[in-house]
């Protein structure tokens, strides 16, 4: 989402080329088509017959949100810290719900 962001900012929002070292191009794309489906990015599908191939294009507003809250080591830890109280996991859908939460609670002292 890093890499997506730095991209989508530097050349407006397209078809982002985005390369994970260390990583397929059908590991990479199956991320991007995760990442979309959670409502983090926009991305295009472009798969066919030979293949998975999902492009981003942008962060969504949430892709932004949560990355913000990525950033504020305090913010991200309070929330994993408070999913993994009442989950006892750490799930994509749980954190989306818990950033908000637990900003608004930062926001009122709590």
């Amino acid at each position: 989402m890093l890499k997506i962001e730095e991209s989508s900012e530097a050349t407006g929002i397209g078809d982002v080329d985005l390369k994970i070292e260390g990583r397929s191009e059908q590991e990479v794309s199956y991320h991007i088509m995760l990442l979309h489906q959670a409502g983090l990015i926009e991305a295009l599908d472009l798969s066919d017959s030979e293949g998975i191939d999902w492009r981003p294009s942008c962060l969504t507003w949430n892709g932004h949100e949560f990355l913000d809250a990525y950033r504020q080591d305090t913010l991200w830890n309070k929330a994993k810290s408070f999913v993994l109280e009442k989950t006892g996991a750490l799930g994509m859908e749980a954190l989306k719900q818990a950033v908000p939460f637990v900003i608004q609670q930062v926001i009122r002292g709590g």
